[in-house]
């Protein structure tokens, strides 16, 4: 019973750390995506200028 227990405790801290890393790779894309999408536009306005 302790090997099962031990197995079952390791897997639901498991699933919990690709569960957090899905959501920081997500925020990062997020982050990634529109700190690009200012800068362009702030490129776009300096050369308007």
């Amino acid at each position: 019973m302790t090997l099962i227990s031990f197995i079952n405790a390791f897997l639901s801290y498991a699933v919990l750390l690709l569960v957090i890393v899905a959501v920081c790779a997500v925020a990062v894309t997020i982050g990634i995506t529109l700190r690009r999408r200012k800068d362009q536009k702030a490129g776009a306005s300096v050369e308007e200028k």
